[in-house]
């Protein structure tokens, strides 16, 4: 997700594994689109393998794509992609359509707005949360997530955020794995019905 485009040649990320392995999607560069790296992506999805197939996944920023559709590639059932800016917005599009990712759902919105003033009947399963770092949106997304009824039971979400930024730390939220790479902290939490695990 970014607010101002800053170049407008392509750039690309490349898939890692799953039915799309190697495959090239293509991004439009803009102030805080920061598709996240491979070697991080390959440690997130190692984390995840146990629990990705079938799993209803919300990309919350959903930038360049490479989270939602890397889900996709590995077996996930369906993916709702978040995204306000309209040269990323058109080619999550054109990388839908190449891929004929018929289980995308991209949404053109503003996160905050969406999570605010939306119901949902669908409750997912594996969030990924990785706004542009100097809007630090992590805490205000993590309240709104829980709050809207947005995750499923023991639903898992990934945090993307600088290093100097404490992680997003709400009672229904258990811290099960974190590293960090250089200058990003990388978490994957489990929501939990029970109150009271993190303080």
């Amino acid at each position: 997700m970014a607010t101002k485009t800053t170049n407008q040649t392509p750039e690309s990320v490349r898939l890692i594994a799953g039915k799309w392995r190697s495959r090239t999607l293509k991004f439009i560069a803009t102030n805080g689109l920061r598709p996240t790296g491979s070697r991080i992506r390959e440690t997130l999805f190692n984390w995840l393998a146990p629990s990705i197939e079938g799993a209803r996944c919300l990309d919350l920023f959903a930038g360049s794509g490479a989270l939602c559709f890397e889900a996709l590639s590995r077996g996930a059932k369906s993916c709702t992609a978040l995204e306000n800016n309209r040269p990323a917005i058109a080619q999550l599009t054109n990388n839908k359509a190449m891929l004929n990712a018929t289980d995308l759902d991209i949404v053109a919105t503003d996160t905050i707005n969406f999570l605010g003033n939306n119901t949902t009947s669908s409750q997912f399963d594996v969030v990924f949360l990785d706004p542009p770092f100097d809007q630090k949106l992590h805490l205000r997304v993590a309240q709104l997530l829980t709050g809207g009824g947005w995750l499923a039971e023991n639903a898992l979400i990934y945090c993307e955020l600088p290093l100097a930024e404490p992680q997003p730390m709400l009672d229904n939220w258990q811290l099960l794995k974190a590293k960090t790479a250089g200058n990003v902290r990388f978490c994957l939490f489990a929501y939990v019905e029970q109150s009271g695990l993190i303080k």
